[in-house]
């Protein structure tokens, strides 16, 4: 997310966006993060839901950006492979939780 970010600032010149996507991209690192030492099982899946969350704000931002033509297709596709990899990941934590 920094690189596109700088990319974006730096050489595109958008600045609302891209500092939308950083914001939203580094939570969803952050909420994992903080799920690690979670009290409950319901913590933990509480923190990994913020993440989603987060990660759907991403992919609307990523949208927006790709429909604005301010990232190519091959950056979109690579950055929104990465993130269905992340909500993938995450769905699956959780389900794993939830059928204890």
């Amino acid at each position: 997310m920094r690189k596109l970010y700088i990319c974006l600032t730096n050489e595109r010149q958008e600045y609302v966006i891209s500092k939308q996507l950083y914001r939203s991209g580094t939570s969803i690192g952050a909420n994992i993060a903080e799920s690690i030492y979670a009290q409950s099982d319901a913590d933990y899946i509480s923190k990994l839901r913020i993440s989603l969350k987060e990660a759907s704000e991403s992919r609307y931002w990523l949208e927006l950006l790709f429909e604005s033509e301010l990232i190519k297709a091959q950056e979109y596709d690579s950055l929104m492979n990465d993130l269905n990899t992340i909500i993938g990941t995450i769905v699956n934590i959780i389900n794993k939780i939830d059928k204890k």
